[in-house]
């Protein structure tokens, strides 16, 4: 796949996902004020609901109070009147005439006459009753109305100069509030304070904190009260915000498939482009193993080819030097062909290491004895300071051998044409438990960049199929390996044009 359609997936994959994030956000924030506003109402018309229930308890305890004042004052009128009543029906007496003797005749007259007062005296008490009772109803209504007016009076007169405490305590609101949330739906804890414009929190309850404003839900208790007399009932809800968002927890999972979703994405696209690297990196090592292949074979192919000429086996020197030739390249290209064969053994961790007591100092001065030769066959030298007083690490001496000469060789790979090859090689102690080795040159260095990547598999400084500096990028590669098996580190610091500096650490044996 080019690498242009990898691009092209990504900005395409990357908007789609960046779209979907966005509009899930959008549509809580949305969800997150529609309930919020939907709290505030609710909230806003349940305070209205406890200050009409406050205001309609005024006015019964004002009813009450004219009441029970009007009843006193009739009481002491009624036992007057009844006194007076009383002393009339004793004075009041009726008699009849004895000596009076009614005739035959008007007895008749008298008999219809009194029928005739009889019929009349009881349409009389009908009439007077229906008239009494729509007196007593008259002023039953009259009563009723004048004691309103009393109670309206005393409300805009007096009501605002009694104690809020008293109008409105602490218990009574906070069981209105109670009742009128739970009836809305709100069953979440509240905190409340009553304010008085002039005295400040008249009282509060114990976890109310009006700190932030933009939490406290305020309400005028009594409406009517003159404006420097309206205490202010205010109420917070400290699990507000859970109860907003518990109501759309069910966009926690659609957020979570989402970023698995977009992890998937990226870690997919880094697959792709970590595979299209590692492809270019194969074609590199093929043209490169092809390169390094072909010339050992192609010297060897030449020297087999001398062979078939009769004055070179008669002449005892050309034999022995075509001779040497063979048998030198025989033993380079066994030597790239093992060192691919290590790696891709490390990789299966399939390689058997063989750990034992090696004296750090006496191999490193073997290695030295044996590389002083080629190092002066460039013009150079190579020096020793082996000052380390405790050099025995635990090692497979086999492999800190190529270790050692890896880096050696990598020094006089990457040398400066125009300078001689200096090397140099030193130990010391670090603290009581750790050897350090440090191995320097005066080569061309390392960029800054290429710096951080030099112990990676198959990568190489140089770009592309160019041969200058033979090698597959392994032998860094390997090196690295060996030290982390052996439990060590190795760090790399260069200047360009300056040459560069390995060192390792290495646990000491105790």
């Amino acid at each position: 796949m080019k690498k242009s359609t990898i691009w092209l997936l990504t900005v395409v994959m990357a908007g789609t996902i960046m779209g979907l994030l966005f509009v899930q956000i959008m549509y809580m924030e949305n969800m997150i004020k529609m309930r919020n506003d939907q709290f505030s109402e609710t909230v806003k018309r349940c305070l209205y609901d406890v200050s009409s229930s406050l205001e309609q308890d005024e006015t019964r305890y004002y009813l009450d109070r004219d009441i029970s004042e009007s009843e006193a004052s009739m009481f002491s009128s009624g036992s007057t009147q009844g006194q007076a009543s009383s002393d009339f029906g004793s004075s009041s007496e009726f008699s009849i005439d004895s000596n009076t003797t009614p005739q035959l005749g008007s007895t008749r007259l008298n008999v219809t006459t009194a029928a005739s007062a009889s019929a009349d005296h009881k349409s009389f008490d009908f009439d007077a009753q229906y008239k009494k009772k729509q007196n007593i109803l008259k002023g039953q209504y009259l009563y009723q109305k004048g004691l309103l007016n009393e109670v309206i009076l005393s409300i805009l007169n007096s009501a605002s100069d009694r104690p809020i405490s008293e109008r409105a305590d602490s218990a009574t609101v906070n069981s209105y509030l109670r009742q009128d949330l739970q009836s809305n739906g709100l069953k979440l804890r509240y905190e409340f304070a009553v304010v008085s414009p002039t005295s400040g929190v008249v009282y509060k309850s114990a976890g109310y904190n009006g700190s932030n404003p933009a939490n406290v839900y305020t309400q005028v208790l009594f409406p009517n009260d003159p404006v420097n007399k309206q205490n202010v009932l205010k109420v917070t809800f400290p699990n507000k915000s859970d109860y907003i968002f518990s109501s759309i927890k069910f966009m926690i999972p659609s957020f979570a498939f989402t970023f698995i979703l977009m992890f998937i994405f990226i870690y997919t696209i880094v697959l792709a482009f970590k595979q299209k690297k590692l492809s270019e990196i194969k074609n590199d090592f093929i043209n490169n193993m092809t390169h390094e292949f072909k010339t050992p074979i192609s010297t060897i192919s030449l020297a087999a080819q001398m062979l078939k000429d009769d004055s070179v086996l008669k002449s005892p020197a050309m034999l022995k030097h075509v001779s040497t030739v063979i048998n030198d390249e025989t033993k380079r290209l066994r030597f790239q062909v093992e060192k691919v064969l290590q790696m891709s053994m490390f990789d299966r961790k399939s390689a058997t290491m063989r750990l034992t007591e090696v004296d750090a100092n006496a191999v490193i001065d073997s290695v030295v004895s044996t590389y002083k030769i080629k190092v002066e066959k460039f013009g150079g030298h190579i020096t020793a300071n082996l000052d380390a007083e405790d050099s025995i690490v635990n090692v497979d001496e086999m492999h800190f051998t190529n270790v050692i000469f890896n880096l050696l060789d990598n020094a006089i790979k990457y040398r400066r044409e125009d300078v001689e090859p200096e090397l140099s090689i030193t130990t010391r102690n670090v603290g009581e438990d750790h050897l350090e080795i440090k191995i320097s040159d005066n080569g061309i260095g390392i960029r800054r960049e290429d710096l951080k990547r030099i112990f990676e598999k198959f990568y190489r400084v140089s770009t592309g199929n160019r041969h200058d500096v033979k090698g597959f990028g392994l032998g860094l590669a390997y090196v690295s390996k060996m030290i982390s098996l052996f439990k060590g580190t190795i760090k790399a610091e260069s200047e360009v044009n300056k040459g560069s500096t390995f060192i390792i650490t290495l646990p000491l044996l105790k």
